[in-house]
C-alpha cells in the first residue's frame, strides 16, 4: 500500500515485521487417519488428523501449487508442506491478518519455473499499513458483516442457473405436452394428438459407424465432424481439433449435414439436440444421428421434443447399453409426443423462443451481476485497508490511536516480543590445537 493512503495514525512497514510464516510439515495423505483436526493443503482443506502441528487458531498461506491463497482455522490444525502458517499475532485480531494476506497480491509472487510457489522473504517484503490495535478489531468486526453480506448475495444469485435451468426445463416440457397453447387452440379442435415419431414421417439415420470414420482421419483445418460434445443448449459448436479433409468427407455423403436437419447425440448425456442452421459443410459424426422431418413437422418443434424432459426420460428408459447410454432408430421412432398442426407448432416453437430469450437475458444480468459482485470483495478490502471504513471511529476514538495505543508502539511490542523469543545464536568455543 502506499504510503500516501495510510490514515495518519497508521504505521508504515513490511508484512515480514509484523508476521512470520513458518513453513508446514509433510503428512502424507496415508498417514492421515480421518479424525479430529483439519488438515490444510494450499487450496483449503485435504482431510483430517488426530495430532495436530499447530494447537491453536491459525492461517494457512499457500506455498507451492496454489501459492498466495489463504485459508483461516479457527481451531489447532496440520498445515502440510506445501503451505506456511501463522500462529502468533501478538494480541493482533486473526480475522484482521486473514483479510489484510487476502488483499495482498501474494498470488502473483511467483517466482518458479516449473511449481508455481510463494517465497517467504517476497511475501516479508510486501509493504503494509499498520493500523493500531483497537482499529484493527473494528476493522475485523466490519470486514466480517461486510463480506458476509456479499457472499450471501453471491450465493443467492449463483442459484438463479439452476433455477433457470428447471424454468427452461419446464417450458419445454408444456411445449411438448401441449400444454403451453392450450388456451391458444381454437374450441373446435380441443383436443391434442399425440404421434410416435415414427409415425409422424421422421426420417433417422444413425452416424457412420467406426469402420467408416476412424480417430486417424481427423485433420487440423478441415470439415467438421459433429458429435454429442459440440451439442449444447440448442447449439451447435464444431471444434477445430475434430475435423477431416475434403476428401474424406466426400467419401461420406450419406452422413452430410444439411441446413435444416435436426442432429441429437445418441450417447451418454441425453437431450443433445439442434437444428443445423448452417449451409457451411458438416458431417454428422459417429456418436450422433440425423433427423429428417415430414412436411407435418417444423425442424425446430422437433428439436424441442428432443430436448424435452418427456424425451430425455424415455431415452434414458428404453436406450440399450450397459455402461453408456446409447440410442437406436427404434428408440427414436417409437417416442410417443403431442402432435399438432403446423400452425400450431410454430406457435409453440415462437413461445419457447420467447421465454428462452427471457431466460437468457435474466442469466445474462446474473452473470454481469456476479462479475461485480466478485469485484465487489477486493473493493472492500481496499476500502478497509485505505483507512476508509474507519474514518469516522478515528474521530470518535483519539485516545485508542495515539501514545501507547498508537501503531508505532504496537510494531516496537511485536518486535520486542518476537526478539524475546528468538533462538540465541550458538557461540563455537575455540579450543587450543
Amino acid at each position: 500500500m502506499s504510503k500516501s493512503f495510510a490514515p495518519e495514525y497508521w504505521h508504515t512497514t513490511t508484512l515480514g515485521s509484523v508476521i512470520e510464516l513458518t513453513y508446514g510439515k509433510s503428512l502424507p495423505a496415508k498417514v492421515r487417519d480421518g479424525v479430529s483436526f483439519p488438515v490444510f493443503g494450499s487450496n483449503g482443506e485435504v482431510g483430517k488428523h488426530s495430532i495436530p502441528l499447530v494447537t491453536k487458531p491459525g492461517l494457512i498461506v499457500g506455498r507451492k501449487g496454489s501459492f498466495g491463497e489463504v485459508h483461516i482455522s479457527e481451531e489447532p490444525f496440520f498445515p502440510i508442506d506445501t503451505t506456511y502458517y501463522v500462529d502468533s499475532f501478538h494480541g493482533q485480531p486473526i480475522r484482521y491478518w486473514f483479510y489484510q494476506l487476502r488483499f495482498l497480491p501474494l498470488n502473483q509472487l511467483n517466482r518458479a519455473t516449473a511449481i508455481p510457489g510463494l517465497n517467504r522473504e517476497d511475501a516479508y517484503s510486501q509493504e503494509i499499513t499498520l493500523p493500531p490495535l483497537a482499529e484493527q478489531k473494528v476493522i475485523a468486526d466490519k470486514l466480517d458483516t461486510l463480506l458476509a453480506q456479499v457472499e450471501n448475495t453471491k450465493a443467492r444469485l449463483e442459484r438463479i442457473p439452476q433455477i433457470l435451468k428447471r424454468f427452461r426445463q419446464s417450458v419445454l416440457a408444456a411445449a411438448v405436452s401441449g400444454r403451453l397453447t392450450e388456451e391458444w387452440r381454437s374450441g373446435d379442435n380441443p383436443e391434442r394428438n399425440f404421434k410416435k415419431l415414427g409415425e409422424a414421417g421422421v426420417e433417422v439415420k444413425t452416424g457412420p459407424f467406426g469402420s467408416a470414420l476412424h480417430k486417424s482421419d481427423y485433420v487440423n483445418g478441415g470439415i467438421p465432424v459433429i458429435n454429442p460434445m459440440h451439442i449444447s443448449e440448442g447449439i451447435i459448436r464444431p471444434s477445430d481439433s475434430m475435423t477431416i479433409s475434403h476428401q474424406k468427407y466426400n467419401s461420406l455423403e450419406a452422413w452430410h449435414l444439411r441446413k435444416g436437419d435436426v442432429v441429437v447425440g445418441r450417447r451418454g448425456e441425453m437431450g443433445r439436440a439442434s437444428v443445423v442452421e448452417s449451409d457451411e459443410p458438416q458431417l454428422c459424426g459417429t456418436g450422433s444421428m440425423i433427423l429428417r422431418v415430414s412436411e407435418d413437422a417444423l425442424p425446430k418443434y422437433l428439436e424441442i421434443i428432443l430436448r424435452s424432459p418427456t424425451a430425455v426420460s424415455y431415452f434414458n428408459s428404453a436406450s440399450v447399453g450397459s455402461t453408456m447410454v446409447n440410442l437406436n432408430q427404434k428408440v427414436i421412432k417409437n417416442l410417443e409426443v403431442y402432435f399438432p398442426s403446423l400452425s400450431e407448432q410454430t406457435e409453440i416453437v415462437r413461445r419457447v423462443d420467447q421465454l428462452f430469450a427471457h431466460a437468457d437475458r435474466i442469466e445474462q444480468q446474473v452473470n454481469n451481476a456476479l462479475a461485480r459482485v466478485n469485484n465487489l470483495t477486493q473493493s472492500i478490502l481496499a476500502k478497509a485497508f485505505r483507512g476508509e471504513l474507519t474514518e469516522q471511529w478515528r474521530k470518535d476514538n483519539p485516545e485508542l490511536i495515539s501514545g501507547e495505543n498508537s501503531a508505532e508502539a504496537l510494531l516496537e511490542r511485536i518486535k520486542a516480543e518476537r526478539a524475546a523469543v528468538k533462538p540465541a545464536k550458538r557461540i563455537r568455543r575455540k579450543t587450543n590445537a
